[in-house]
């Protein structure tokens, strides 16, 4: 199976550098710099040289009819055409992300009550099983 993954004009990514400022953000290639940097921009950043080793390639891409460096409004009705949030909310990845998130924000007792139904689903799954 060839590689689909390629660095391009428009290709969504991920910043995945944890000391990054940007951590966790999608962002769209829209110029290269050279061979180990790029220019990233989004409609909740500003538009920033970052190096590749600090992103993840995702398989999203917007189109931006081959136009280097679009504008700001141009870029946010590209992503807003291709619904990129949408299309990252119902990726495997993105959920799995969320699911992370979600369960890094659960209180003290939340965990408790996750604790408790894991408990209540494992005896439900073990009287089935005999």
């Amino acid at each position: 199976m060839p590689f689909t993954r390629n660095i391009e004009l428009g290709r969504v990514c991920l910043v995945n550098l944890a000391c990054d400022p940007l951590y966790g953000k999608l962002v769209v290639i829209v110029d290269f710099v050279d061979m180990n940097r790029v220019l990233v921009d989004s409609p909740n950043i500003t538009r920033c040289v970052i190096s590749l080793r600090r992103l993840a390639i995702t398989s999203l891409v917007v189109d931006l009819q081959e136009q280097r460096t679009p504008d700001a409004a141009t870029l946010a009705a590209a992503m807003k055409a291709c619904d990129v949030e949408g299309q990252w909310a119902g990726s495997a990845w993105g959920k799995k992300i969320a699911k992370q998130a979600a369960r890094k924000n659960l209180s003290d007792f939340d965990r408790y009550k996750v604790m408790v139904a894991r408990v209540k689903r494992s005896a439900l799954i073990k009287k089935a099983l005999k």
